[in-house]
């Protein structure tokens, strides 16, 4: 199975769920029929504050709260691109804009959406999430870096809070509103998103329009500064406006939803530009390219797997640089079962560029996919002893593991659990490896730890109560009473989730 496969039906762990407006809005139904008398929110970590209340401030605990609730109602929602490699890098770019953001943490959670829409968004409490057809429109680093350094902005200057704060009376159906928008902009249903989003804040939709004006003015600003003193080109971002003004002026009603709801101006181009005429001109990073490039590979591979020679055509118009072009190539024999051939010209780029990680982790996973088990673990031990903590070289070594040795695999994940708490596939492999290595208990509870991350809490409870009956069968009452307090956690999370 393949991890370049997103639009083929392949992708891995994701949901087959398909968004529709109509489902969508009859949730907002429901959400404002239960408005009268709001649930009550246990006040924990994953608790929501009263956002009915018209008293009082969003805090930054609030903001946390509200994004990982909406995080899972958005992971039930929509497909994600299960794709290691590509999300530790693009964790990188956010982790070097965070310091120069204005920031009050981070502790980030980057979601990848398997949609040829143009997106890109930043939700409270760290969430940022990227389409995959955001690698497709943004032709270099830098330009990709400008969107996620303006949505860091957004994130900087709370105005998610400083909104609902605005918006007192109607906290609760905005929240839905946005999390509908942002859905269905993932699933690429054009402006319908915004005329849900719009529909649920109608009575004060031209103030709004206005106040986020001063927001996307404000997000410019920050995200600028941070892209200039993080080391990237300050100039992507007014070119990247440009490059948006010109699609919004083409495709019209039918622009990519990040256009409508990020309205892109004359004037904010020239705020831009002068902004960036100010600042210094980053010093050139081949290197960082060059991984971008190839990053940009995986992307426009998965786009156009049915096709692949579109996706090549893409890389050359943009004059790519001829090793992302090779390795582009690399990844399709792969695809087309090509193995021999593919691992010997990822070889050759590793030894051309042996600083790119990306390159030997890509090499494991194709002889992962392959079944070529031996090989894919003395490549991963290889890639490990230099980079112990490369999340996705471990990932691959653990399905490696789990196909050859549960047992060493259920020992390896436990590290990895308590390192990455939140990630899904982390809990998913974890639980694997603990029902083929016998501990049918914990397997049900991993499981668990799964469905809840992706927002499917009733069938998260049904595998706390088939963990606790199994570890009650096998007199394991220890780890009865660790289910029993996940359980009301669980209860907390659900609450969280109803309160949109």
């Amino acid at each position: 199975m393949s991890l370049l496969s997103p639009l083929s039906g392949r992708v891995r762990h994701a949901r087959t769920t398909r968004v529709t407006l109509s489902s969508l809005l009859l949730s907002l139904t429901l959400i404002g029929a239960s408005l009268a008398s709001p649930p009550a929110v246990a006040q924990n970590d994953y608790g929501l504050p009263d956002l009915g209340s018209a008293s009082g401030g969003i805090s930054s605990n609030d903001e946390y709260r509200i994004g990982r609730a909406w995080l899972r109602q958005f992971r039930a929602h929509v497909r994600e691109w299960d794709d290691p490699i590509t999300l530790d890098w693009i964790n990188g770019i956010v982790r070097k804009l965070a310091p120069w953001s204005e920031l009050d943490r981070n502790d980030f959670i980057i979601t990848l959406v398997a949609s040829s829409q143009l997106n890109a968004f930043a939700v409270p409490g760290g969430v940022v999430g990227v389409n995959t057809g955001l690698f497709a429109f943004a032709p270099d680093r830098d330009a990709f870096a400008s969107v996620l350094a303006h949505e860091l902005g957004h994130l900087s200057q709370h105005h998610f809070a400083r909104n609902m704060e605005r918006q007192a009376e109607t906290r609760l159906p905005t929240l839905a509103g946005f999390l509908a928008g942002m859905v269905i902009a993932a699933g690429g249903g054009g402006s319908a998103g915004l005329a849900t989003m719009a529909g649920t804040q109608a009575a004060a939709i031209s103030d709004q329009l206005a106040y986020s004006r001063r927001f996307e003015q404000e997000a410019d600003r920050v995200g600028i500064e941070a892209l200039a003193r993080a080391g990237f080109d300050p100039e992507a971002m007014p070119r990247m406006f440009r490059a948006m003004q010109r699609m919004a002026s083409l495709q019209g009603s039918n622009a990519p939803e990040f256009l409508l709801t990020h309205p892109v101006t004359e004037a904010r181009i020239g705020d831009t530009q002068a902004r960036a005429d100010a600042l210094e001109t980053a010093t050139p990073d081949p290197l960082g390219t060059l991984a971008y490039e190839m990053i940009r590979a995986r992307a426009l591979l998965a786009l156009n797997l049915s096709q692949p020679s579109q996706g090549l055509v893409t890389l050359r118009e943009d004059s790519a640089d001829p090793d992302a072009i090779a390795y582009y190539q690399a990844l399709a024999a792969a695809e087309n079962h090509e193995i021999d051939s593919a691992l010997a010209a990822l070889d050759r780029l590793h030894d051309k560029h042996p600083d790119l990680t990306l390159i030997s982790a890509s090499a494991i996973e194709v002889a992962r996919d392959a079944r070529r088990y031996d090989e894919a673990t003395q490549r991963a031990r290889r890639l490990l002893r230099l980079q112990p903590d490369y999340l996705p070289t471990r990932l691959a070594l653990a399905e490696v593991r789990l196909q050859q040795d549960p047992a060493s695999a259920r020992q390896q994940l436990e590290d990895m659990r308590r390192e990455h708490p939140d990630d899904p596939k982390v809990w998913n492999l974890a639980a694997e490896a603990s029902g083929r290595s016998g501990h049918q208990a914990e397997a049900f509870l991993y499981r668990a730890e799964f469905e809840q991350l992706e927002g499917r809490m009733d069938s998260a409870f049904a595998q706390l109560k088939l963990a606790d009956e199994a570890a009650r069968k096998a007199d394991d009452f220890a780890l009865a009473n660790r289910i029993n307090a996940r359980r009301e956690d669980f209860k907390d999370y659900r609450n969280a989730i109803e309160a949109f």
